[in-house]
């Protein structure tokens, strides 16, 4: 026979059919589901009534760069060297450093924190109705120290941890509370009564805790990689007390630039004073030098210089005074250098005409600025420290090394230029030698005082810079908060809510059916044995001894003439007169083959079909239990015992109900049920039962542990293999499965029991009950 090719339609449908089975069985337990999205929603629901609402905030700051300002007082600024390009990893650092943020702490009294205490939950505030003046300073605390305030009758009651309960008196805020580290008085303009009933919760911080916390909360970074500005974030209950901690913190760090700015001006301004004391002394000096020499030679006025090598001489005397400026100045800065004991700043840009020796001391003033604000924050042994004390103590020399280059380079000009001035000076051979040594002290005159008027120049410009000292930061946006709270999310906690509620059920019944070895309907059978049929599905009822009747239109019922149906397909035609044996057993006790093996007798009797049902469950008979008889009537072994009796003589009719239905009952437990059942005398009862009846019924004992069954299974023309939902273990199956391959079972067939059940229970129960060898 030709096989029929299975198609991509059909795979696709298999594998819709095996989705659709994957979610109905899941789908059975929707009340579950149900219980799980209620009780998880209601969770969701509590946590969104109980849990602190969260605002974030946002400031955004512009960091300017000193070194692009083209103003005056970046011009005087520039006095001790121009600023560098932006690092925005550094400026973050100092945004959150202990030292600014301390500030910040301290400006705000933010090491005092309020709260709201409420029936469900405890709320921060920002402004409270009160005042707290702390008698403690907050450094010197080592752990928080809470206290709670309540307003009754004007008076308030102030209860600490140990429940000591302290009075102050709100008329007299002044009077200090003994015991008490803090004064309270309210706050102007409002009155206790109104605050009854509210009680609030007050903490005293330390301040190093207090500060560690805000910096671990506050976000700083930059808006992008290439950009200036800095996103300042904060998260907490109180929108007021988010931007007054982001507006504040970005007025310190501002102060914090700007002081920087003036300390190098302040610099400079010392530098130039004392040059000014010491300048002023040697112009007296020359000047006093200067009248005393034209009053001793009695001089009054030099002759004017005439023609062209006066006007030669002038313009090299001019370069001689240039250059000997320079190399005083220069002379100036070494010396300063070299008397320096600290790493202090050196003054810059005060008219040396070097660009290579300018920037050396630029960037030594960098370094040490940085110096100045690391010291505080680490000892003098830190290894950052003395690296850049190294790099200080290298960038002196070479300042020290530039200038005795420059000085050098300066004093072989003026060589040269004192060589040309003594070849003009011989025009002027023949003027007296005293108005020379006029000339030569008018110069050193010179010299000083157009050194004096640079410095002049240059203090006026530091002042100016000092005074007017430009911002370090713009303010693109102050603290500004969204209304929309970031925590808790209505949306996202329900919605987690809501999986959550999905999850959990289906998470159980994931493992509840990957640790389920039980069969509970048809298919767990037919995928793990598909060439054993199975013919009929048994509903759940919890009275398992009740009995189909006429015309029952029940679901039980129908499933037995279901049952009844498809039990005939399985049976091949036979002579007329001959009837049909239909063997029912069961791998252990409690599967329920009695309740089958009885109520397929009543489906075959309704349809006016003579019927015998024998029980041959000998070892632990149970038919029985549904007439309500003893176990010891009249019955199967009792005839099998007694060769004389006649095989009529131990069957019975089932009642009125059903005329064309017999039963032969157990009858009493015998010691030696297979020598019973392997006799001559059960074989000639079943053929003669065969030309009574058209079908013949046979309960069995279970076949897991007794070999009762397989003793009579060769007289079955088929049989049906009892499972029960919920009870029978999948692994028995392949003991079925090795009866029906080995043929010790014929025709078999499977019927599911107690489908429906979702209560069915018993793992390995019932294995061997009731079937005790020699019992």
């Amino acid at each position: 026979m030709k096989e029929t090719p299975y198609t991509i339609e059909h795979f696709e449908e298999e594998e819709s059919f095996e989705l659709k089975e994957i979610l109905q069985k899941y789908l059975r337990y929707w009340p579950w589901f149900l219980v799980a999205i209620v009780f998880c929603l209601g969770i969701g629901y509590a946590y969104m009534r109980w849990a602190p609402i969260i605002y974030r905030s946002q400031a955004k700051i512009k960091i300017i760069d000193e070194s692009q300002e083209v103003d005056i007082a970046s011009n005087a600024l520039s006095l001790l060297g121009g600023g560098s390009k932006i690092n925005l990893e550094n400026e973050i650092e100092i945004l959150k450093s202990y030292r600014i943020l301390s500030q910040v702490v301290n400006e705000l009294h933010l090491d005092i924190s309020f709260y709201e205490v409420g029936n469900v939950k405890t709320r921060r505030i920002w402004a409270p109705p009160f005042q707290i003046t702390r008698h403690i300073a907050a450094d010197s605390l080592n752990s928080s120290m809470p206290y709670f305030i309540e307003f009754k009758g004007g008076a308030a009651k102030i209860t600490d941890v140990n429940e000591k309960v302290y009075t102050p008196n709100l008329k007299e805020p002044d009077l200090p509370t003994e015991g008490l580290p803090f004064d309270i008085k309210m706050v102007e303009g409002i009155d206790p009564i109104f605050y009854e009933g509210i009680t609030y919760k007050m903490v005293l911080n330390p301040l190093k805790s207090t500060v560690l916390a805000l910096a671990n909360t506050i976000q700083v970074q930059a808006t992008n990689k290439n950009s200036e500005i800095l996103s300042l974030s904060l998260e907490s209950e109180s929108m007021d007390l988010n931007e007054a901690i982001l507006n504040t913190l970005i007025e310190k760090f501002n102060q914090d630039g700007v002081l920087d700015r003036q300390l190098v001006s302040q610099r400079t301004l010392n530098f130039i004073d004392e040059r000014f004391l010491y300048l002023s002394q040697e112009l007296d000096s020359i000047e006093g030098g200067k009248e005393s020499f034209k009053r001793s030679n009695n001089l009054s006025y030099i002759e004017a210089d005439a023609g062209m090598s006066l006007q030669r001489k002038s313009e090299t005397e001019e370069e001689v005074i240039k250059l000997e400026n320079q190399i005083s100045i220069s002379e100036i800065l070494k010396e300063t250098v070299i008397n320096q004991s600290d790493y202090g700043l050196l003054p810059a840009n005060i008219g040396i005409e070097n660009t290579s020796l300018n920037n050396l001391v630029a960037g030594y003033n960098e370094m040490a600025l940085e110096r100045e604000k690391l010291l505080p924050t680490v000892g003098s042994n830190h290894p950052t420290l003395q690296n850049l004390n190294g790099q200080l103590e290298r960038a002196k020399v070479n300042i020290i090394k530039s200038v005795n280059i420059y000085n050098t380079q300066l004093r072989n000009s003026l060589r040269q230029l004192k060589l040309e001035e003594s070849r003009a000076g011989s025009v002027f051979s023949r003027l007296p030698e005293k108005e020379k040594m006029l000339r030569s002290i008018e110069r050193q005159q010179s010299i000083k005082e157009n050194l004096f008027l640079l410095l002049l120049q240059k203090r006026e410009e530091a002042a100016i810079s000092y005074a007017v000292t430009a911002p370090t930061v713009k303010v693109v946006d102050y603290g500004l908060t969204n209304n929309i709270p970031v925590s808790p999310k209505k949306t996202m906690v329900y919605a987690l809510s809501l999986l959550a509620g999905l999850f959990l059920p289906f998470a159980v019944l994931y493992i509840r059916f990957t640790l389920d070895t039980k069969i509970h309907e048809r298919t767990d059978i037919e995928k793990l044995s598909s060439d054993i049929p199975v013919v009929g599905e048994i509903p759940f009822f919890k009275d398992v001894k009740k009995k189909l009747e006429i015309n029952d239109r029940s679901l039980m019922a129908e499933s037995f003439r279901i049952l009844s149906t498809n039990v005939d397909y399985l049976l091949t035609q036979k002579e007329k007169g001959t009837g049909q044996l239909v063997m029912v057993t069961s791998s252990i006790k409690g599967e329920g083959k009695t309740l089958v093996a009885h109520n397929l007798s009543l489906a075959y009797a309704s349809l006016n079909k003579k019927v015998l049902l024998i029980g041959a469950d000998l070892r632990n008979p149970q038919l029985h239990s549904f007439y309500g008889i003893s176990v010891n009537h009249l019955g199967l072994s009792d005839y099998l015992k007694d060769p004389g009796m006649n095989w009529k003589d131990c069957v019975v009719m089932s009642g009125n109900d059903n005329p064309t239905l017999q039963i032969c009952f157990g009858g009493s437990v015998p010691p030696n049920t297979p020598q019973l059942l392997s006799s001559s005398g059960f074989e000639k009862f079943i053929n003669a039962a065969k030309k009574e009846f058209d079908y013949i019924i046979v309960d069995t004992a279970p076949t897991m542990l007794v070999t009762d069954t397989l003793l009579i299974s060769k007289f079955a023309d088929a049989t049906v293999f009892v499972t029960r939902s919920g009870l029978t273990d999948k692994r028995l199956l392949e003991f079925s499965k090795n009866l029906h391959k080995t043929k010790k079972l014929r025709n078999m067939a499977y019927v599911v029991n107690g489908v429906g059940n979702g209560k069915a229970k018993g793992y390995n129960y019932g294995y061997g009950y009731g079937y005790g060898s020699g019992k």
